[in-house]
């Protein structure tokens, strides 16, 4: 069975590494790149049409006109790889790799072989792996983590890594609505996930692993302006999905 991978794309023309996800592409046929273009003014479209002609049979681009953000690129990827039959397996990475394919291969081979397991994430703040921050986003992280552990009441290391990778048996729960927000999705699945399973049982099918390696690449799409109004929009998806407006069993 094959794995699914969805690579959001805004403005990505200058930071995307066409040769080595060519190269990816081209000796791994077990797995489809799924490229969601979000809008994006550059032409990034470009880039990934001449990518998609390199390996055309495993590498996939959907053109979103109108940018939506993270959270709607990567649904939109999901939708479309959730029809493919073959399909098993269903991820997501970031564009300018900053998670690479050897870390993402892990986290698949781990979701493969460990039967109880229904989603694999990666984890930046496990391990002693190379790890690569800048100053800034160390802290802004740590402060988004305190309070979505406060939000999630689970003992989760780190939900923001662009590293994911699910069963389709889980599509249906953790993507089946919209999301509230354009990049905390992350957090709106772990909720869902949660309210789905109950507490005590999602913590026995989700499995959180150590990063060997993850740089941060400058040009970061979440600006300022977005960083700042983060807590709020954490405080929102929790008045929201303690209201009950979710999928639950």
């Amino acid at each position: 069975m094959k794995t699914g991978i969805i690579i959001p794309c805004y403005n990505e023309a200058n930071r995307l590494d066409v040769n080595e996800f060519i190269r990816f592409a081209k000796e791994n046929k077990n797995y489809h790149l799924c490229f969601v273009n979000d809008g994006s003014k550059d032409h990034t479209l470009e880039v990934l049409e001449d990518l998609q002609e390199q390996s055309s049979d495993n590498i996939t681009v959907i053109d979103v006109k109108i940018n939506a953000g993270k959270a709607a690129a990567v649904r939109t990827g999901v939708k479309y790889l959730n029809r493919i039959e073959e399909i098993a397996y269903i991820g997501f990475m970031d564009a300018d790799l900053s998670t690479d394919f050897n870390d993402f291969e892990k986290l698949v081979r781990t979701l493969k072989f460990r039967e109880e397991l229904t989603f694999v994430y990666g984890s930046r703040g496990k391990g002693e792996g190379q790890i690569e921050r800048s100053f800034f986003r160390s802290l802004f992280s740590k402060m988004v983590k305190m309070i979505v552990l406060m939000i999630l009441g689970l003992p989760i290391e780190d939900t923001q890594c662009g590293a994911k990778v699910f069963k389709k048996e889980i599509i249906g729960v953790a993507y089946g609505d919209k999301f509230l927000t354009r990049w905390l999705f992350d957090v709106e699945i772990f909720i869902r996930l949660k309210k789905y399973y109950g507490k005590q049982t999602i913590m026995n099918k989700i499995y959180e692993q150590p990063l060997t390696k993850w740089v941060h690449v400058d040009d970061s799409k979440l600006g300022v302006k977005d960083a700042v109004q983060i807590p709020y929009m954490l405080l929102s998806i929790w008045f929201s999905y303690s209201l009950g407006n979710v999928v639950s069993n």
